[in-house]
Protein backbone atom coordinates (compact mmCIF):
# COMPACT_ATOMS: atom_id res chain seq x y z
CA UNK A 1 0.00 0.00 0.00
CA UNK A 2 1.23 3.47 -0.80
CA UNK A 3 -0.88 5.25 1.79
CA UNK A 4 -2.79 4.23 4.92
CA UNK A 5 -5.73 5.82 6.69
CA UNK A 6 -5.79 6.65 10.39
CA UNK A 7 -9.22 6.82 12.04
CA UNK A 8 -8.75 9.96 14.13
CA UNK A 9 -11.00 11.71 16.67
CA UNK A 10 -11.34 15.22 15.22
CA UNK A 11 -8.35 16.36 17.30
CA UNK A 12 -10.66 17.02 20.25
CA UNK A 13 -8.19 15.29 22.56
CA UNK A 14 -4.49 16.20 22.47
CA UNK A 15 -2.60 13.84 20.15
CA UNK A 16 -0.14 12.74 22.82
CA UNK A 17 -2.83 11.80 25.36
CA UNK A 18 -5.08 9.18 23.88
CA UNK A 19 -4.05 7.50 20.61
CA UNK A 20 -5.47 3.99 20.92
CA UNK A 21 -6.33 1.26 18.45
CA UNK A 22 -5.12 2.11 14.97
CA UNK A 23 -3.86 5.56 16.03
CA UNK A 24 -1.92 4.03 18.92
CA UNK A 25 -0.32 1.44 16.65
CA UNK A 26 0.64 4.16 14.18
CA UNK A 27 2.08 6.34 16.96
CA UNK A 28 4.19 3.47 18.32
CA UNK A 29 5.63 2.61 14.90
CA UNK A 30 5.71 5.94 13.08
CA UNK A 31 6.75 8.19 15.94
CA UNK A 32 5.35 11.50 17.14
CA UNK A 33 6.33 13.66 14.17
CA UNK A 34 3.24 12.99 12.09
CA UNK A 35 0.92 13.65 15.05
CA UNK A 36 2.60 17.02 15.62
CA UNK A 37 2.10 17.66 11.90
CA UNK A 38 -1.54 16.63 12.21
CA UNK A 39 -2.08 18.99 15.18
CA UNK A 40 -0.91 21.95 13.05
CA UNK A 41 -3.90 21.36 10.74
CA UNK A 42 -6.34 22.01 13.59
CA UNK A 43 -9.59 20.12 14.10
CA UNK A 44 -10.69 17.95 11.20
CA UNK A 45 -14.37 18.41 10.35
CA UNK A 46 -16.48 15.30 10.88
CA UNK A 47 -16.16 13.20 7.72
CA UNK A 48 -13.09 15.15 6.63
CA UNK A 49 -9.51 14.10 6.00
CA UNK A 50 -5.99 15.52 6.31
CA UNK A 51 -2.75 14.16 4.84
CA UNK A 52 0.55 14.03 6.74
CA UNK A 53 3.89 12.38 6.25
CA UNK A 54 4.21 8.74 7.28
CA UNK A 55 6.89 9.28 9.91
CA UNK A 56 9.00 6.12 10.24
CA UNK A 57 6.45 3.95 8.43
CA UNK A 58 7.22 2.73 4.89
CA UNK A 59 4.29 4.55 3.25
CA UNK A 60 4.18 7.68 1.12
CA UNK A 61 1.71 9.36 3.50
CA UNK A 62 -0.96 8.85 6.12
CA UNK A 63 -4.45 10.22 5.61
CA UNK A 64 -6.20 10.97 8.91
CA UNK A 65 -10.01 10.94 8.89
CA UNK A 66 -12.51 12.23 11.46
CA UNK A 67 -15.00 9.42 11.85
CA UNK A 68 -16.36 10.01 15.35
CA UNK A 69 -18.02 13.08 16.83
CA UNK A 70 -17.14 15.01 19.96
CA UNK A 71 -19.59 12.65 21.72
CA UNK A 72 -17.55 9.59 20.63
CA UNK A 73 -20.19 8.44 18.17
CA UNK A 74 -20.12 7.88 14.45
CA UNK A 75 -22.84 7.99 11.82
CA UNK A 76 -23.32 6.61 8.35
CA UNK A 77 -22.84 10.14 7.02
CA UNK A 78 -19.51 10.52 8.86
CA UNK A 79 -18.25 7.12 7.67
CA UNK A 80 -19.18 7.88 4.06
CA UNK A 81 -17.61 11.33 4.31
CA UNK A 82 -14.35 9.86 5.61
CA UNK A 83 -14.14 7.37 2.75
CA UNK A 84 -14.95 10.07 0.17
CA UNK A 85 -12.49 12.56 1.67
CA UNK A 86 -9.62 10.06 1.95
CA UNK A 87 -10.15 8.74 -1.58
CA UNK A 88 -10.31 12.32 -2.84
CA UNK A 89 -6.88 13.04 -1.38
CA UNK A 90 -5.51 9.76 -2.75
CA UNK A 91 -6.86 10.56 -6.22
CA UNK A 92 -5.59 14.16 -6.11
CA UNK A 93 -2.09 13.09 -5.02
CA UNK A 94 -1.90 10.18 -7.46
CA UNK A 95 -1.63 7.40 -4.88
CA UNK A 96 -2.30 4.03 -6.50
CA UNK A 97 -3.28 2.13 -3.36
CA UNK A 98 -4.87 2.95 0.00
CA UNK A 99 -5.64 0.88 3.10
CA UNK A 100 -8.46 1.83 5.47
CA UNK A 101 -9.18 0.57 8.97
CA UNK A 102 -12.84 0.11 9.85
CA UNK A 103 -14.20 3.59 10.51
CA UNK A 104 -16.96 4.07 13.07
CA UNK A 105 -16.76 0.57 14.51
CA UNK A 106 -16.03 -0.05 18.17
CA UNK A 107 -15.87 3.32 19.94
CA UNK A 108 -17.98 4.88 17.19
CA UNK A 109 -20.86 2.53 17.99
CA UNK A 110 -21.20 0.62 14.71
CA UNK A 111 -20.89 -3.14 14.45
CA UNK A 112 -17.85 -4.08 12.33
CA UNK A 113 -19.97 -5.68 9.60
CA UNK A 114 -22.20 -2.60 9.38
CA UNK A 115 -19.24 -0.20 9.13
CA UNK A 116 -17.60 -2.45 6.53
CA UNK A 117 -20.74 -2.52 4.36
CA UNK A 118 -21.04 1.28 4.43
CA UNK A 119 -17.36 1.72 3.57
CA UNK A 120 -17.46 -0.79 0.72
CA UNK A 121 -20.57 0.85 -0.73
CA UNK A 122 -19.06 4.34 -0.57
CA UNK A 123 -15.72 3.22 -2.03
CA UNK A 124 -17.64 1.60 -4.90
CA UNK A 125 -19.38 4.91 -5.64
CA UNK A 126 -16.12 6.84 -5.79
CA UNK A 127 -14.08 7.66 -8.90
CA UNK A 128 -10.82 6.47 -7.37
CA UNK A 129 -9.34 3.84 -9.68
CA UNK A 130 -6.53 2.58 -7.45
CA UNK A 131 -6.55 -0.39 -5.10
CA UNK A 132 -8.65 -0.01 -1.94
CA UNK A 133 -8.25 -2.34 1.03
CA UNK A 134 -10.30 -2.27 4.20
CA UNK A 135 -8.63 -4.05 7.12
CA UNK A 136 -9.56 -4.89 10.69
CA UNK A 137 -7.13 -3.85 13.40
CA UNK A 138 -6.37 -6.42 16.05
CA UNK A 139 -4.00 -6.28 18.97
CA UNK A 140 -1.34 -8.95 18.80
CA UNK A 141 0.12 -10.53 21.86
Amino acid sequence: MEVIVNAWNRNSIPWWLLPQGVSGAIKRRAGYQLFRELARHGPIPLGGAVETSAGRLPFRAIIHVAGISMFWRSSERAIRGCVRSALGIAREKGYRSIAFPLIGAGTGGFQPEQALAIMQDEAGRNEYDGEVRIVRFSRSG
